[in-house]
């Protein structure tokens, strides 16, 4: 199934500025994001941006780049005007691949393109995959999931979910139990979907958890989560997670 992918990056990360321009075994991570994009066997590869540095540099690796407003307050706001400037019709399949995701395996950008076309009634796909280290089921930095049996999100939170009654009440776990996910930040849409979603007000639920998919639950539309056929490797947030980026695929 064709589809494209489109990598939103700013340079005004509250973290860690800049990050998608840091070096990774001789490589910025925006570089490493693309490269992965382009050997899922996307049809094209967009960066969406609002700085000039990321955009010399992109261009510098032979990237096509599309330059967004600086007030866009989401990934999926940079991208609804990037395809709008790229013209694309309504039906055509968007991977939203974030720009300091440097191990994001193409396997998975391909998984959740497919998923959006084979879930009855799905709206959006992502992908998750099971927790199980307590430091991860209580980082904030890891977005969790439940699901129905059929594989519609029913809620995404920061916080542990589903809540273990009078398991968590004192100290953390040292063992997660079966049941919890954590979500992987990628996306796939089609681009009449972007149009309709990015005219939504945001929901209360989501300034709370800042988190824009909760706005696409908040509306009773579907977002079908699969599990992912491999590691995704972990996002770049902060300080510590670039060491750890710069560790492993140093390594390679």
């Amino acid at each position: 199934m064709p589809f494209t992918v489109v990598i939103p990056a700013r340079y005004e990360s509250t973290r860690l500025p800049g990050k998608v321009l840091s070096d990774i075994a001789g490589k910025t991570i925006i570089q490493h994001v693309y490269e992965r994009a382009i050997a899922s066997g996307a049809s094209a590869v967009l960066i969406a941006t609002d700085d000039q540095r990321i955009e010399t540099v992109a261009r510098g690796f032979g990237a096509e780049v599309i330059m967004t407003d600086p007030s866009h307050q989401s990934g999926t706001d940079r991208i609804a005007e990037a395809i709008d400037k790229a013209n694309f019709g309504v039906n055509t399949v968007v991977v939203n691949v974030q720009g300091d995701e440097p191990q994001m395996p193409p396997a998975l950008i391909r998984q959740v393109a497919g998923l959006l076309e084979t879930a009855a009634g799905a709206d959006m796909a992502t992908l998750c995959e099971p927790i199980t280290k307590s430091a991860d089921l209580f980082d904030i930095h890891l977005v969790k999931v439940v699901m129905t049996t059929d594989g519609r999100a029913l809620y995404f939170s920061r916080a542990p979910i589903p809540w273990q009654q009078g398991g968590f009440d004192d100290d953390p776990v040292a063992e997660v139990a079966p049941g919890y996910y954590g979500h992987i930040g990628l996306y796939a849409y089609r681009v009449g979907f972007v149009q309709t979603f990015t005219r939504l007000p945001l929901c209360e639920m989501e300034r709370l958890e800042a988190l824009e998919q909760l706005r696409v639950l908040h509306n009773g539309f579907c977002i079908h989560v699969g599990m992912a056929e491999c590691a995704p490797g972990r996002g770049v947030d902060t300080l510590a997670d670039l060491e750890r980026a710069r560790q492993a695929m140093t390594a390679i």
